[in-house]
This record gives C-alpha cells, sequence and structure tokens, in this order.
C-alpha cells in the first residue's frame, strides 16, 4: 500500500486524512526491516514528471518578462500557477511540478507585494512564510520545508538584528538549528517511509552549507598559519562525514562539498586570499574520497559504526548491521 492509494482514499471519503500516517507507519512497521535504507529520490516518479516541471519553468519565466500594466495584475498568475497546483499536486499528486508550482507562486507573490531583494522586511517575510506554510498544509510537498526554513532565518535574522553577510558564525549556527529540526524529522521515520523523512532530506540539504560557510570563510580568509588551516579543514570534512555516515544522509555530503566547491572557486578569483596548489590537491582528494566512501556507504557504515548500535542515539538513525 502506498501513499498515493491512501491519499486518493482520503479524497473520496474513504478514510482520514488523520489516518494517512497512522496506516503508513502500520503498513512500514509490519514489513521486513531491510538492511540498509536508501535515499531514494521520491519526488521523481517519472519521466513525465519533468517533463512538465519544464512546461512549469516555462511559463513562469515567460510569465514573469510580461510587462505589467499594474503591480495588482500579478494576482492574475498567482491565481493562476495556484489553480495549476490544485490540478497537478492535489488532484494528480505530482510532486516535482508542485515544488515548480510552489517556487512560482512565492515569486509572483513577492511580485504582488512589490518586494525586491533589499525589501524583504519582517512582515513581508511573514507573509512569504505563511504562504509557504499554507501550501504544506494543503498539498503535503516535504520540500516546502526548505522555503519555510529560510524564511525563519530570515525573519530571526531581522528580528536579532544580525548582517548575514558581516556575521558568518550565525549562518553556522542556523545551519546546525536546521541540521537538528531535520534529526527530529529523521528519528520519527528511521526506515525512511514517510514525509517525515522526505521533509528531513531538504532541511540537510540546507543545513549542510549553512554550516560549512562560517568555517570555510573563517578559515580561507582568516589570518594565520596555513598549514594549520589547511589541518583544520581536513579534521572539519573528516568530522562532517563521520557524522553524516552516522545519520545515514549523504545529502550532507552532496550539499556542503557542492558549497565548498563553489567557495573556493569563487574566492580563488578574488584577492581575498592566495589559494595555492596544496589546497586544491586537499579538495581533489576530498572528491575521490566521496567516490570510494559513497561506492562503499553502508559497509563502511556498519564497519564504523555498527558497536555503537545499543547506544541510545542509536535508536533514532537508521538501523547498524552488527559486526
Amino acid at each position: 500500500m502506498n501513499r498515493q492509494k491512501l491519499e486518493a482514499a482520503s479524497d473520496q471519503g474513504i478514510i482520514s486524512k488523520e489516518q494517512v500516517e497512522s496506516l503508513l507507519s502500520f503498513f512500514a512497521s509490519s514489513e521486513p526491516v531491510p538492511e540498509h535504507s536508501e535515499d531514494q529520490l521520491k519526488f521523481v516518479r517519472s519521466f513525465g514528471d519533468i517533463f512538465i516541471t519544464l512546461g512549469i519553468v516555462f511559463v513562469t519565466v515567460a510569465s514573469a518578462q510580461i510587462q505589467m500594466a499594474a503591480t495588482w495584475m500579478n494576482i492574475v498568475p498567482l491565481l493562476i500557477f495556484i489553480a495549476t497546483t490544485e490540478w497537478l499536486v492535489r488532484g494528480r499528486r505530482l510532486v516535482l511540478p508542485g515544488m515548480a508550482l510552489l517556487i512560482a507562486t512565492l515569486y509572483f507573490a513577492s511580485q504582488l507585494l512589490e518586494l525586491s531583494i533589499a525589501d524583504y522586511g519582517l512582515l513581508n517575510l511573514m507573509l512569504l512564510t505563511s504562504l509557504a506554510g499554507l501550501f504544506y498544509w494543503r498539498y503535503k510537498i516535504p520540500f516546502t520545508m526548505l522555503p519555510i526554513a529560510l524564511g525563519c532565518i530570515g525573519m530571526l535574522s531581522i528580528i536579532i538584528d544580525v548582517d548575514l553577510f558581516n556575521a558568518q558564525y550565525m549562518l553556522t549556527l542556523f545551519g546546525l538549528i536546521i541540521f537538528f529540526v531535520a534529526m527530529w524529522f529523521d528519528s520519527h521515520d528511521v526506515d525512511r517511509k514517510t514525509r517525515y523523512s522526505d521533509a528531513a532530506f531538504w532541511l540537510h540539504l540546507l543545513a549542510a552549507p549553512l554550516i560549512v560557510h562560517g568555517v570555510m570563510v573563517n578559515l580561507l580568509v582568516s589570518q594565520g598559519d596555513v598549514a594549520l588551516k589547511k589541518l583544520f579543514i581536513i579534521v572539519f570534512f573528516v568530522a562532517f562525514f563521520l557524522v553524516a555516515l552516522y545519520v545515514d544522509r549523504r545529502a550532507l555530503l552532496v550539499s556542503s562539498l557542492s558549497y565548498a566547491i563553489y567557495a573556493v572557486i569563487a574566492l580563488s578569483k578574488t584577492n581575498a586570499f592566495d589559494i595555492e596548489n596544496l589546497t586544491l590537491i586537499i579538495f581533489a582528494g576530498f572528491g575521490a574520497f566521496i567516490i570510494f566512501f559513497g561506492t562503499y556507504w553502508y559497509k563502511i557504515r556498519n564497519v564504523i559504526f555498527s558497536n555503537s548500535a545499543a547506544f541510545v542515539v542509536s535508536q533514532y538513525v537508521p538501523r547498524f548491521v552488527e559486526k
């Protein structure tokens, strides 16, 4: 029994919406526990989803280029995208198109509010975050947790009056908070079968680059012994790898290392610091490291952490296979 069938039964009044998650949990608990659980990309069911999403992107980009006679006219594409979401997401349960529709909806909502990059004040962020929250409540798309988290970061930054561009450590702090929220979702679905796990996936993708950002900037730009900074980089990414391995989230590594590559390239094009070949060799080594450990992920995970299966905290992460 899958989620689509249960939600269809809920729409027809056969079961209540509250019973959907309960039944999914029951079916999950009654199935044999797999030796390990892959990070499946559940938001793509077929190439048809990608095809429809491309169409949504084309319509969004074209609509965004249309010169509106008045700002209030942005309500027209906004309502069209909301109606399309009802059709494709509420009616046909298409997740990837729903993600594109959410982004389009938030964009035209911001246009309706006459927002620019510099205009995202507290009230405006509250409105957009609330709209994302309503989207999640209505359509239950896990990806929605990502813009909700971004909105919360923006609102909290305004409330405590901190400039995130000049306070890099705050991004790391926010990343850690989001990581623990993601782990809360993960702890409610250690077998990775329900929407909790899917929501955690997107939060992990957001948390990782935020955590890495402050550390990378401080280590690469700050004054100090170059060799010591390189050692700190190695220690940091090894520790980050072990955490990702323990909680069984490769999304953490993909997101963090993707950001690290971007940061090194961006900084190397400026005069912020003099990048050396050794630094590049270290990051190339990390790439080879990821290729190897990505191939033998579960074997390495079980070898390193199987003895920790009896720990209390291990009940909140996917199971280990004991030696």
